[in-house]
């Protein structure tokens, strides 16, 4: 069984703008480069002790990918400071030298231009990685890295978010100057095509019959399976909670059975022995597991994409070949994934 996206029911404006992210993701390297370049230099000739992300929803997602990345690769703890401890408790976090990140898609989110104006302020560097560089955010920071995304115009963000994990991933690769990401990195556009053309059907049986579930992962992949839960929350009215791969064992497992499955995203690292062993755990407690990526062993649906790319490189492949899939859910559930209820394209918090 294929998913059906051909036919004017199911080519929503998500599917068709997910499936845009190889092209704008090829955009953005092209043009960001000389920027990435730069600060690369910058962040080398002054390195900062910490690093601070910003950001909500989606983008909070793309931040955790950021923040993996900078720890694992580049050793600089980095934390994840919630926007109303400047907007609403009015407190000023001392942020001085540190790597400021703010990632969102409008930029007009009155919490996150608060929280970066405050690091500004302070004498933090001030990246804004954002897909509207005519917003406020592009103007309150100091460096702006476009996403390239053009207009989104589905509620669910799907290529911008694909876009923000590409531009950490190019800040990170040209900081680093790591000959073998920034190689690996030129290659995202063509593994992403590849990835937007991978059939998960075998999977829309199980999750579309599913109010409950687990979207699991670990290290880089983490933010990725933040980002799947929150679309099947928002698109397709599932209530699916990330779950590192370590911390599912802590208690939660005991949720998962016949009507509460297990969709688990990995990539080929060091994490991978971990996941491969909850996998087996999992299939000898009879849960429904649903696995793609590298994880091997028996699962219940075994899905392809993003085996063989490289570690950093995978999580974004798989997330490419959710949106499709979680598209699919959305209208097997009789849902619009463009206007899901009570939801707008900006969101503007304080």
């Amino acid at each position: 069984m294929m998913i059906p996206d051909t036919n004017a029911s199911s080519m929503t404006a998500m599917l068709r703008e997910a499936r845009e992210a190889p092209e704008v993701v090829a955009r953005l390297l092209e043009s960001n480069a000389p920027l990435c370049r730069e600060l690369g230099e910058r962040l080398r000739a002054s390195p900062p002790p910490f690093a601070v992300t910003c950001a909500r929803g989606s983008s909070d997602n793309a931040a955790t990918f950021v923040k993996y990345l900078l720890e694992i690769h580049s050793g600089l703890v980095t934390a994840s400071v919630g926007p109303s401890v400047t907007s609403v408790y009015e407190a000023r976090p001392r942020m001085r030298d540190a790597l400021f990140l703010a990632v969102s898609q409008s930029g007009r989110s009155p919490d996150i231009l608060n929280l970066a104006q405050a690091g500004r302020d302070d004498g933090a560097l001030t990246v804004a990685l954002v897909n509207d560089t005519t917003s406020p955010l592009a103007s309150t920071c100091e460096v702006v890295l476009p996403l390239h995304a053009g207009p989104e115009k589905s509620v669910a963000a799907t290529k911008s978010f694909i876009a923000a994990l590409a531009a950490g991933l190019q800040l990170v690769a040209h900081w680093s100057q790591d000959r073998a990401l920034l190689e690996a990195l030129d290659t995202l556009p063509d593994v992403l095509a590849k990835a937007a053309a991978t059939d998960w059907s075998a999977a829309l049986p199980v999750l579309s019959d599913a109010d409950n579930l687990f979207v699991v992962g670990r290290g880089v992949g983490f933010a990725v399976a933040q980002e799947a839960a929150l679309k099947l929350k928002e698109t397709s009215g599932v209530h699916a909670e990330a779950m590192s791969a370590a911390e599912l064992m802590h208690g939660p497992w005991t949720l998962a059975g016949d009507h509460f499955p297990i969709l688990v995203l990995s990539q080929r690292d060091e994490t991978l022995s971990g996941v491969n062993d909850l996998v087996t755990k999992l299939n000898e407690q009879g849960v429904p597991v649903i696995v793609a990526g590298a994880a091997e062993g028996a699962a219940s649906v075994a899905l392809p994409g993003g085996e063989d790319a490289h570690p950093y490189l995978a999580p974004i492949a798989l997330i490419q070949s959710f949106y499709p899939l979680v598209n699919a859910i959305a209208l097997a559930r009789g849902r619009n994934p463009d206007s899901p209820p009570r939801l707008r394209k900006v969101t503007e918090t304080v």
